[in-house]
């Protein structure tokens, strides 16, 4: 394998504009970002294939399109677009369900907007089956999870949203029931990432539910009325600095189809007041009992190890999780974990905001992670871009785990200012170079990664059976996009 290290050539503007830009940065909603250290370098894949990733939506038979408001004045209209991929009748094949959410406008009307399910067809084309299945209970849809709760076999949806959350129970015959009044996981606040896991080891997936910011459809922050409702000197949406905190919520199973919120007893109900955005289950020190990592935005993440008592204890400024290397505090919003390294241990990515690099901490083991965002390579290409979704992921077969990651940026008013990387943006691939450190191959996987959008969610899976990972991007504006993985049609870096 050959790489070129490249000398960034506008390392120094990004570091003059970074500082420049302090002033105005720290009256915004968001945090002040640091600049990049000296000597960073990109590494552009050179010598080796690169899969080529192409979009295949127009012919997969897809027509979902988000509800969007083009002008996104207030925070809640920027923070949808979720996807998950589920094997809704075990027929071997990956299904996939796209979130929704209606505008403030049509909100404050008491109209909702409903998502979609699509079934795979065995052929490169999916189905819409939503009004058949049942999945209609109709909210201001973010994200979700998949889990079979009731241990009856069959894969559950649970939908986070504002204002309250939606449990389908699958019925095994191609429909789902809404039962999430029975299982009281209503929650009822403005939810954003859930996570299934069984955190007591009693054979029953367990239920945490992070939330984001206390929001009110009666109450709505004015655009660009408060000092943290600027951008760079221009009016945008507020928050979420300057709103309050939602907290979060764990719902232990109770094995008979309903669950108990013991956030407080377990010790991760948020007491700070966080943004949360992401929640992962993982076991990150091999104890056999799963962990919780949450990405909160502008403040610090929780890493909270599993005691093995029914308990919790946040350990993320000890292990090293919880802000950069150089201790700031960072707009957090998606999740990537995977041993990219082969150590056996669950290593952690994290997206973040403009002007921010995403984060690779290394799982050192025994609770210890180093942030080696830099040195791995997949910091510096991440800079311009407001970034979410993230997976690891083999995508050229190797046997080594690769980065993905989607971006797109929460304002509009962005492309009237004279610089920055603007409202539509591209998605960023790092491939593995099995040493520690990724290759730069955003540009090199075919046009579908460089075109600009305003993705959020991303979801991986062999959608097409060839033994491939495919990617399911969703966009807040207006279609997803359904990207095929031809690792045997590869371009050479």
């Amino acid at each position: 394998m050959i790489c070129s290290l490249l000398e960034s050539s506008t390392l120094r503007l990004l570091a003059m504009a970074s500082l420049a830009l302090n002033i105005a940065a720290a009256q915004s909603g968001h945090p002040t970002p640091s600049p990049p250290p000296p000597g960073a370098k990109t590494t552009k894949c050179s010598g080796r294939p690169v899969p080529q990733l192409d979009d295949i939506t127009s012919s997969t038979g897809i027509s979902f399109t988000h509800t969007s408001d083009p002008s996104k004045k207030y925070i809640v209209e920027s923070m949808s677009g979720g996807v998950i991929l589920i094997d809704y009748d075990r027929d071997g094949w990956p299904d996939i369900f796209f979130t929704n959410a209606p505008t403030v406008e049509m909100a404050a009307k008491g109209e909702k907007s409903l998502g979609a399910l699509y079934h795979n067809n065995h052929d490169g084309t999916f189905t819409d089956v939503t009004a058949k299945s049942g999945l209609t209970t109709r909210c201001f849809g973010m994200g979700g999870a998949v889990g079979d709760y009731n241990n009856d076999g069959w894969p559950d949806i649970y939908e986070t949203c504002l204002g309250g959350n939606v449990l389908y129970r699958n019925n095994g015959d191609g429909t789902f029931t809404d039962v999430t009044a029975k299982a009281g996981v209503a929650d009822g606040r403005w939810s954003t990432g859930a996570a299934f896991g069984d955190y007591d080891g009693d054979g029953f997936v367990d239920l945490m539910v992070v939330n984001y910011v206390d929001f009110h459809l009666d109450d709505l922050p004015g655009f660009g009325k408060a000092p943290f409702c600027k951008y760079r000197g221009i009016d945008v949406q507020c928050g979420p600095r300057g709103l309050r905190g939602a907290g979060d919520s764990l719902f232990h199973n109770n094995g008979d189809g309903t669950f108990t919120e013991v956030s407080k007893s377990a010790g991760v109900a948020d007491a700070n007041g966080y943004y949360g955005l992401g929640v992962i289950w993982a076991d990150f020190n091999n104890t056999g009992r799963p962990d919780i990592y949450i990405a909160n935005d502008s403040t610090p993440k929780y890493l909270y190890k599993n005691e093995g008592n029914g308990e919790f204890k946040d350990i993320g400024l000890e292990s090293g999780t919880a802000v950069s290397e150089d201790g700031s505090e960072q707009a957090s919003m998606g999740i990537a974990i995977g041993d990219y390294n082969h150590t056996g241990r669950s290593s952690l990515s994290v997206t973040n905001f403009a002007d921010e690099n995403d984060l690779l901490y290394r799982n050192e083991g025994d609770w210890n992670f180093k942030e080696v965002s830099y040195p791995s390579g997949v910091a510096l290409p991440s800079l311009p871009w407001v970034k979410w979704g993230t997976a690891f992921v083999d995508l050229d077969n190797d046997g080594w785990l690769d980065l993905i990651a989607v971006s797109g940026h929460v304002y509009p008013q962005v492309d009237s200012l004279p610089a920055g990387g603007g409202y539509r943006q591209p998605k960023l691939l790092h491939l593995n170079q099995k040493d520690g450190t990724f290759c730069d191959a955003s540009d090199l996987a075919g046009p579908a990664l460089k075109q600009r959008r305003v993705s959020r969610g991303l979801a991986v899976g062999d959608l097409f059976n060839d033994g491939n990972m495919d990617v399911v991007v969703g966009d807040i504006d207006g279609a997803p996009m359904i990207l095929r993985n031809r690792a045997s049609q590869v371009a050479i870096g």
